[in-house]
């Protein structure tokens, strides 16, 4: 692959990985949930603290929460006040992932590091909370960090003040495709040589009482548990938590002796124009197509499709169509799951925690399942790996992310050579 004016264009590896999940706290917790395909949907533990009886009608039913949570266990008091859910999360998964790295961060290489953390939201825990605090007991002043704890650029800040980073830091915002976009602008930021290293990746918590409201208004959610391609899928499961990755350009991880986890070898985004709900395939697919040109890669090079997978009735043909569209007759060949039914739909963090799973499955040559499948629906006919892990020869993996407002942002990844 050449860049401008002919010169070689920066590899990107994968040197780092964390995560926090319904399957608890780190990368491997969340991995092995995901290949045993063990659901961590459960019944909704519904968020305040009851005044007014307006949890108690709650009509979603189930989620994936992070449950048995405690902040201070993990942060001081003195930055828990800054921090919303959404930027614990975040700090958490970095982290793990600049601990697997091996990197150590000084002023020599903190000028050159970079923060991208994608979130759909924001601190949205603490903005039902400050509105509770305004409407509902009719407080005459919100929180003084309630600014900087809602603001969605706030986990970039966080995890750049952690690691003392100093080179670019920013949130990217595109709904539930937000985390593959962050990754993919990551990407490119090493590639044209605007820092050596990066952290990137996505963190969501939606369990607000508003939230949940906005979701049930929708009526997309389901209300026994997510069954991604299956004649029997009732909707999405709303779902929680935060991936972070380790980027950096494969000469530096070479040169210091990283463990490479697996190349990011390309990315390919496109917006659909059209409806801003309801998916495009054609969107969709060129996605797809281009995330394969930018990575140098043949659709036969494609062995394992991680797809979005919502376990709606729209998105989930739509996304079988467009995969038929970008890979033609290979298509038939390709094992494609949507781990979602695991972890729940994690929105801005969705891109994510799915990474793990494409990383897992290049690492260990198994394909995670689609988990809760019952029947085939016709409209959905490729091979989904219903619930049960399948070893396979995994070259290469798409990670597809596609977003409300038809925001698609695909990764390809390849094993570390």
């Amino acid at each position: 692959m050449a860049g401008d004016a002919g010169r070689p264009v920066r590899r990107i590896a994968i040197t780092g990985m964390g995560a926090v999940s319904a399957l608890g706290l780190g990368a491997d917790a969340l991995w092995q949930g995901m290949r045993d395909g063990r659901s961590a949907i459960t019944t909704l533990i519904p968020p305040g603290n009851g005044a007014g009886g307006s949890e108690a009608n709650i009509r979603i039913k189930v989620g994936a929460q992070v449950r048995d949570f405690d902040p201070a266990a993990h942060f001081p008091s003195a930055q828990l006040v800054l921090l919303d859910r959404v930027s614990q999360f975040a700090l958490l998964a970095a982290e793990e992932a600049v601990g697997q790295s091996g990197l150590v961060f000084h002023e020599a290489n903190a000028g050159r590091a970079a923060v991208v953390v994608g979130t759909g939201v924001g601190g949205e825990i603490a903005r039902d909370e400050q509105s509770r605090r305004i409407y509902r007991d009719n407080a005459e002043r919100a929180h003084p960090m309630s600014i900087v704890r809602i603001m969605p650029s706030a986990p970039a800040s966080h995890v750049g003040i952690r690691f003392g980073l100093k080179g670019p830091a920013f949130a990217v915002s595109s709904a539930c495709a937000s985390a593959n976009h962050a990754i993919a602008q990551a990407a490119l930021m090493l590639r044209h040589g605007l820092a050596d290293i990066a952290l990137a990746g996505g963190t969501e918590t939606c369990f607000s009482l508003s939230g949940i409201r906005a979701w049930e208004a929708m009526r997309v959610v389901a209300d026994d548990t997510c069954r991604p391609f299956c004649v029997q899928r009732r909707g999405l499961v709303l779902g929680e938590g935060a991936g972070m990755f380790v980027l950096e350009e494969l000469a530096h991880a070479q040169a210091r002796g990283a463990v490479i986890l697996a190349e990011l070898a390309g990315f390919g985004m496109t917006s659909d124009a059209g409806d801003i709900v309801a998916p495009s395939a054609h969107g969709a697919a060129e996605a797809m197509r281009l995330a394969l040109g930018d990575a140098s890669l043949a659709a036969s090079d494609i062995d394992y499709i991680n797809a979005h997978g919502t376990g709606t009735q729209l998105n989930d043909s739509t996304e079988t169509r467009a995969i038929h569209m970008a890979f033609g007759e290979h298509a038939g060949a390709l094992a494609v799951s949507s781990t979602k039914g695991v972890h729940g739909h994690a929105l801005g963090a969705a891109g994510a925690l799915e990474l793990v799973a494409a990383i897992g499955a290049l690492r260990e040559q198994v394909v995670p399942p689609t988990a809760n499948f019952i029947d085939p629906d016709p409209e959905c006919d490729l091979d989904y790996v219903p619930n049960v892990a399948r070893a396979l020869r995994v070259r290469a993996v798409l990670s597809n992310s596609f977003a409300f407002g038809g925001l698609n942002a695909v990764l390809a990844l390849r094993q570390a050579r």
